[in-house]
């Protein structure tokens, strides 16, 4: 078989699945997992989206180390609601949960730079700061596992009629 009947081949093989191929508009639009629809509808993700776009340096995106932030920098912040597209409360919200967690408070390091909206250092993380982010994170990682040992189940109780029959032999 020579070259010109291999591309006659080739480009009769491709109109055929051109042919073969529904219309985009006849498939099912994909859908996304149930995880992403909750994402997409929890309001502190929602105000934490456009932070990460406006000021990357100080909210970076995951899997990147979070950052220590600027004492204060909810009224930092609060300058750009306008440009965020977000309100007060949304803010707030977004910045309280940012600012809570273990890959926040792992940055809590003393003496580890805090950063302003534009990735400045404008201060440090004291010693009393770094401990209580410490503190933090083991409540966090106790609490983590009381509520996985509550969702566990139990070995099954002994039955009142298996405990009869065992004191009746």
């Amino acid at each position: 078989m020579g070259f010109e009947q291999l591309a006659e081949l080739r480009d009769r093989l491709r109109a055929e699945k051109q042919q073969a191929k529904p219309d985009n508009a006849a498939r099912p639009k994909r859908q996304s997992p149930p995880q992403a629809k909750a994402r997409e509808q929890d309001p502190a993700v929602q105000a934490i989206w456009p932070l990460q776009k406006h000021f990357p340096l100080a909210f970076p995106v995951n899997p990147a180390p979070k950052v220590p932030l600027k004492e204060g920098i909810f009224k930092d912040a609060e300058a750009h609601l306008e440009l965020l597209g977000i309100t007060s409360e949304q803010l707030k919200l977004g910045i309280s949960t940012w600012c809570r967690g273990t890959r926040y408070w792992a940055s809590m390091v003393e003496n580890a730079p805090r950063l302003d909206l534009n990735g400045q250092a404008v201060g440090t993380v004291t010693a009393a700061q770094a401990l209580h982010a410490k503190r933090q994170a083991s409540r966090q990682r106790s609490q983590g596992r009381r509520e996985r040992a509550k969702a566990k189940p139990s070995a099954p109780a002994a039955t009142p009629v298996a405990d009869a029959e065992q004191t009746a032999e």
